[in-house]
């Protein structure tokens, strides 16, 4: 498995509205177009390539929730070969799964239960 670069860090917020006029108006990140997700949601371009996915619904106090959490996300070359890495590990992951761009997807969790997302072809 070769990891390409960052791909977009994703914060689960209580108020898409305030967040959104943080990271837009307040710091000037530009708003770029988000997949048809069935929960809300808006993001940002962060310099060249990078993104900031903003999560809303977020109750206040609520621990993270796997994917929809906090998690970052590393694009990699190839996605078929990321998976037969974490099943050579004995890593428990969730995917490959699309999301509704049709990017696919795995789930993974570090030691201490971070989620990381590999994405790609």
């Amino acid at each position: 498995m070769k990891v390409v670069e960052l791909n977009h860090v994703a914060l689960s917020v209580s108020s898409l509205e305030a967040s959104s006029h943080f990271y837009g108006d307040t710091l000037g990140l530009e708003p770029i177009p988000r997949p048809a997700f069935p929960f809300p949601g808006a993001w940002f371009r962060i310099g060249a390539a990078q993104e900031l996915h903003l999560i809303g619904g977020r109750a206040a106090g609520l621990a993270n929730e796997g994917s929809r959490g906090g998690h970052f996300a590393l694009r990699v070359a190839d996605i078929a070969a990321a998976e037969r890495r974490l099943r050579e590990k004995g890593a428990a992951f969730r995917g490959p799964s699309p999301r509704p761009d049709g990017v696919m997807q795995i789930f993974v969790q570090d030691a201490d239960g971070h989620t990381v997302e590999l994405c790609g072809p």
